[in-house]
């Protein structure tokens, strides 16, 4: 720990920054830290990325989305092979602290208000073709890797209610078996950028910029090329907060506005896999977070993912889902792991 100070020090005063003031920010559910950097005339913050972490995804996405007109933090300084950025400050209005009343301000907009902006970033973004991401070396968010994502509820979160037993051979056998036809429906979906992780924790306010330059984007460095409709997903049926029904309906009609030659239907069957395979993961990884990390804090919102989760079983296509569910982790087994291990 003494070296990596002494590696963060020497690249802070390198970037210029050696006699700012530093204070630590809030983390994430990565091994990333951030830290604001304050010499009384400038803001910057450091993200500090050891291994197994890496910024050139970071980099290249911000690259690219700076590129296209979006407000994602500007580069300062950098030391990639140490895991090291100095990046723009956005400053402390996120969507989550205003929406929470900790930063508010005479111009400041409402929820809606908020999450039309949000939403209105993905209709632009997803009009653009599949050209316009090509140089940045996206992966693909192929089946093998929904699938994988799915399985961590399995993995995690299922023998974390069963006192650490897993899942049987045949079991996990029958869950794997069930998802090719889902995603294969899902594929239907055009396929566009997918920042992964597009909620209100990683969204901040900007009131200094116009239009969609006001929406400034946080924590994007696993985004993927994939079906539009999984940040739409992430944006509304978010693990921390709830959203009251009749807005993020408004907010689903909104974007399906902007896309007349999606069907609907499709559209809202494709996205009721789609949310139940972001859903399987949350409690997978909310999960691992609490017995791999020592990050018991995210068990909280389990309750809420399952709410997700059961209204995205009413779609029938999620029938097997719903049956496996059912007999693996019956309603009254839907409950934080900590709650089991009482």
């Amino acid at each position: 720990m003494a070296e990596r100070g002494a590696l963060i020090d020497a690249f802070v005063a390198r970037a210029g920054w050696g006699g700012a003031a530093r204070r630590a920010l809030a983390g994430d559910a990565s091994f990333r830290r951030y830290e604001r950097l304050d010499d009384g005339t400038r803001r910057a913050v450091l993200m500090d990325a050891p291994p197994p972490e890496e910024v050139g995804p970071f980099l290249a996405v911000a690259r690219l989305l700076r590129g296209l007109g979006y407000s994602a933090p500007d580069l300062l300084a950098a030391a990639p092979e140490a895991g090291l950025l100095l990046l723009e400050d956005f400053g402390d209005q996120t969507y989550t602290r205003l929406l929470e009343g900790a930063a508010p301000a005479p111009d400041t907009p409402d929820e809606a208000a908020l999450y039309a902006l949000a939403v209105d970033l993905l209709i632009d973004l997803h009009r653009r073709p599949a050209a316009a991401f090509a140089g940045a070396g996206l992966p693909a968010y192929d089946d093998a890797r929904l699938l994988n994502e799915a399985l961590l509820l399995v993995d995690w979160y299922l023998p974390a209610l069963r006192g650490g037993a897993p899942a049987g051979d045949g079991e996990r056998r029958a869950f794997v078996d069930l998802w090719p036809p889902l995603l294969a429906a899902a594929r239907r979906l055009p396929e566009t950028l997918v920042l992964r992780d597009y909620h209100v924790d990683n969204l901040i306010w900007l009131p200094g910029r116009s239009g969609l330059a006001a929406c400034g984007l946080l924590d994007f460095q696993d985004a993927v090329m994939g079906p539009c409709a999984y940040d739409l997903i992430s944006l509304l049926e978010d693990a921390r907060r709830d959203i009251a029904g009749g807005l993020a309906a408004a907010l689903r009609a909104r974007y399906l506005a902007a896309f007349p030659d999606l069907d609907p239907a499709m559209f809202a069957g494709a996205s009721a896999i789609l949310a139940a395979q972001r859903n399987c993961k949350i409690l997978g990884i909310f999960t691992r977070l609490w017995r791999r990390d020592g990050k018991p804090a995210y068990l909280a919102h389990i309750p809420r993912v399952w709410r997700h989760l059961e209204g995205d079983l009413a779609d029938p296509a999620l029938a097997p889902l719903r049956d496996w569910l059912d007999r693996a982790l019956p309603p009254d087994a839907r409950r934080a792991p900590e709650i089991a291990d009482a």
